[in-house]
């Protein structure tokens, strides 16, 4: 009788993560940046499929790796929030309880299935002056292994992470004005494709979570917006 294969379990788990990260990196980048008037989210994106879309009222949410697995994700993710808030407030709905929502589901696959989820997400919620307690703005990254981590600035998911990380971590300052935003998310994003023509409106999708929009705090930008805030 021939013995069974033995792996361990400490390869199969790194076999995993080797095989997410490298679906992950052949992604292109996200990134979200907190200006003055809100959060952005501005992707490498020259297709009809969303990498960016709204959650609920404040919260937004973004997915890089395969599109059919973080686009699951996403729409888990807005039944979660319109029950929540229909079963409390809809001031209750946070985008820390999402994320840890996300990283719990996340991290289940990863621990149990034989393929984990090739995606990295983010969470981005913005403040509301308004709401006690709600003030300032979240970003949260979930990893493909369910890993969550805050961040504050500024936060980058999928593709070359170091070098688009890299211009931020340069040039970044809190404050900025969305169209200073959008600029510095555009050239850290070129950065990251190593082209040395600077992205256009062409190849960017661009959404904000606007701090003084009354009700529903997210908006799609237009080509033209967009182009006109670039070329500025």
């Amino acid at each position: 009788m021939s013995m069974p294969f033995y792996v361990s379990p400490e390869q199969v788990m790194a076999d995993k993560a080797e095989f997410a990260r490298k679906g992950i990196a052949r992604g292109k980048s996200i990134v979200a940046l907190e200006f003055a008037g809100g959060v952005l989210l501005i992707a490498v994106n020259s297709t009809s499929l969303s990498k960016v879309g709204e959650i609920y009222d404040r919260v937004a949410f973004a997915g890089v790796g395969k599109f059919s697995e973080f686009d699951q994700l996403r729409k888990i993710g807005v039944r979660y929030a319109d029950t929540k808030g229909y079963a409390y407030s809809r001031d209750d709905v946070r985008g820390k309880a999402l994320a840890n929502a996300y990283s719990q589901a996340v991290g289940e696959v990863f621990t149990r299935e034989m393929k984990p989820l090739e995606i990295e997400v983010i969470v981005a919620e913005v403040g509301d002056d308004t709401l006690a307690g709600h003030e300032k703005n979240a970003l949260y990254r979930v990893k493909f292994d369910g890993f969550i981590s805050d961040h504050s600035g500024f936060c980058v998911i999928g593709g070359n992470v170091d070098d688009v990380q890299g211009v931020l971590e340069d040039e970044y300052r809190d404050g900025m004005t969305q169209g200073e935003a959008i600029s510095l998310g555009s050239k850290a994003l070129t950065r990251g494709t190593g082209e040395s023509t600077p992205l256009d409106s062409a190849n960017l999708e661009v959404c904000i979570l606007d701090r003084e929009r009354t009700g529903r705090k997210f908006r799609r930008l237009s080509a033209d917006e967009v182009q006109g805030m670039l070329d500025a």
